[in-house]
């Protein structure tokens, strides 16, 4: 081999990859299947959103933790939104004490979820952001959309 490279840099003898499959390979790090660690450093149990309702009087309370992105958690929100009034429970409050992301898609979903909810009468409300939710909240100006609480109490009181 020369400078680390062998038969197995290609993926048939005799053919080589592209410069650009040759500068991927060699920066890709592999992370073993079984790990329960992924490239970013989060544990693999994170990549997915996960979810715990609970119903507070006629208050359905959301706890959300994980990802909120696309394919995954946008899905899963809906979901819960379409149980929760399908129960009878127009008034909502997602606690995001848990989520470790959110995306495009889930700030997106979170929009159609407070149409959605506003247009059957009811109120969706937001607690326990976390600073990242908050700053991108901010900039996308939908804090002002949204009522934001810290405590829970506050929130349900709110109604």
């Amino acid at each position: 081999s020369c400078d680390g490279w062998n038969s197995s840099s290609f993926p048939v003898e005799g053919q080589p990859l592209s410069w650009n499959a040759i500068s991927n390979r060699r920066n890709q790090t592999t992370v073993d299947k079984g790990s329960p660690w992924d490239r970013s450093g989060l544990r693999k149990k994170e990549w997915k959103m996960k979810s715990n309702a609970r119903d507070l009087g006629d208050i359905r309370i959301i706890e959300l933790g994980g990802k909120i992105t696309i394919g995954t958690g946008d899905v899963k929100i809906r979901e819960l939104i379409a149980t929760a009034l399908e129960d009878g429970k127009q008034n909502i409050i997602f606690d995001l004490g848990g989520v470790t992301a959110i995306d495009s898609s889930g700030i997106g979903e979170m929009v159609a979820c407070y149409t959605t909810v506003t247009k059957r009468g009811g109120q969706l409300k937001l607690m326990h952001l976390s600073p990242k939710i908050n700053d991108i909240l901010q900039v996308t100006q939908l804090i002002t959309v949204f009522d934001v609480f810290d405590d829970e109490r506050e929130a349900v009181g709110s109604f």
